[in-house]
């Protein structure tokens, strides 16, 4: 995918090959470890982030991504009040899983509940939330944290780590593309190397003059009923209006939010089914163009 466009999705794998993925979904369910809990501290200097480590099996050192969740947090539904690596959501476990299948060392914080607030927040809250969990001005700290962490490792290439997002955190993902939190700006070689961004609201970027530092494709659910999906196109005609190459959206017609869920309810639907296989398969060659060369 080259240049800043928006692209309506038209599902050009085959039958065939959306069989292989959901195939692939179920060994990976089945095969891997679960994650390990780690700790360490945001950006901000003084909070300390819980987060899940997923492990490959293959040799180190490794590419990486840092996970953050969307607004209902990173545990399921049925959690129970137990939050943990056990409790963690499907969707979640399915790309952690799904990453390190392919070799990347991935990284999921839990921004929520490291501040007390591990059940997450119900939909249409967005106004009475706290501000310490603020997606523009406390998460991206969050999310530079975690890059922080991971760089120390030995077993990570320090320069080939992204960030993905979903609905919160790809606001979150949002903000810190654009700039580099507690300095206003940031060379490539010192942040993310690319983004994942699945279903965020947009609307605070289209006010400012938005400027990716490094490349992002968004994915947008045309038919979201929990986030605006018109902004984030408006956000991208204005990337390409300022001549910047590094952002793409791709447009799902009838797809809902959350389309990448795995759970039954999401994949009843048609438009998310077809979205999520297509999804999945974009991330991972956008993954390895941008972080494995």
């Amino acid at each position: 995918m080259s240049g800043s466009a928006i692209r309506t999705a038209n599902f050009r794998y085959t039958l065939g090959v959306l069989v292989i993925v959901a195939a692939c979904v179920a060994h990976w369910a089945a095969a891997a470890e679960p994650p390990t809990a780690v700790s360490f501290l945001s950006a901000d200097g003084r909070t300390n982030l819980y987060a899940y480590l997923f492990k490959p099996a293959t040799p180190p050192p490794w590419p990486a991504v840092v996970m953050l969740h969307g607004r209902s947090g990173p545990y399921s539904s049925a959690a129970k009040g137990v939050f943990d690596a056990t409790t963690l959501s499907q969707r979640h476990l399915q790309w952690g899983r799904f990453w390190a299948s392919r070799g990347y060392l991935a990284l999921h914080v839990d921004s929520f509940g490291s501040r007390g607030y591990a059940g997450g927040f119900p939909i249409r809250s967005y106004s009475t939330r706290p501000p310490e969990v603020n997606e523009q001005t406390v998460r991206p700290l969050d999310a530079y944290g975690a890059l922080a962490w991971l760089r120390s490792r030995n077993d990570v290439i320090a320069d080939r780590i992204g960030l993905q997002g979903w609905s919160n955190g790809a606001m979150a993902g949002l903000a810190a593309m654009g700039a580099l939190p507690h300095s206003g700006a940031v060379p490539p070689e010192k942040g993310f190397r690319a983004a994942l961004l699945f279903y965020p609201g947009c609307r605070i970027q289209v006010k400012q003059d938005y400027r990716p530092y490094a490349p992002v494709l968004m994915f947008v659910a045309a038919a979201d009923e929990e986030v605006a999906p018109l902004p984030c196109r408006q956000l991208a005609e204005q990337i390409k209006g300022r001549g910047i190459d590094q952002f793409d959206i791709v447009w799902y017609a009838g797809a809902t939010h959350a389309f990448d869920d795995p759970g039954k309810r999401r994949q009843s639907v048609d438009a998310n089914r077809a979205a999520r296989s297509d999804a999945m398969l974009r991330a991972a060659e956008f993954f390895d163009r941008n972080l494995r060369h």
